[in-house]
């Protein structure tokens, strides 16, 4: 018979968590770069030219990373924010960096703000049980 004491269920909830948090964090990055390349297509129509379809393939593979991700977080935490906001942080993450490397353009001052509140959100949502 297996013995299983609370310790040993925190660790698999932490575990669970980060497995969560890196699988968001990949799907949402695979996203996002399919975002930013078909940002750079020249027309909306070319998203639709054979050598773009790609991108379509990226979103469902960063999609199925995303489902993986919500459903390790949930049965890890038992609370829904905190894997709702563990992603919208792998965003804040991922999207920045991502947006400098296709644009070359830093973010202006809203964004900058945006971007503090989001993460000073997350860490509350962490933090503040």
């Amino acid at each position: 018979m297996v013995v299983v004491n609370s310790h040993t269920m925190d660790k698999i909830a932490i575990v669970g968590a980060l497995l969560s948090f890196a699988l968001l964090i990949v799907g949402e990055g695979i996203n996002v770069w399919a975002e930013m390349m078909s940002a750079k297509l020249p027309t909306t129509a070319s998203l639709f030219r054979p050598e773009n379809l790609f991108l379509f393939g990226m979103v469902i593979v960063g999609c199925s990373f995303l489902l993986f991700g919500y459903s390790v977080g949930y049965s890890a935490t038992k609370n829904i924010w905190t894997v709702t906001v563990a992603s919208v942080v792998a965003i804040l993450i991922i999207e920045p960096v991502l947006a400098y490397m296709f644009f070359s353009q830093l973010p202006e001052k809203g964004a900058l703000v945006g971007m503090i509140l989001g993460i000073a959100g997350f860490i509350a949502t962490v933090t503040w049980v």
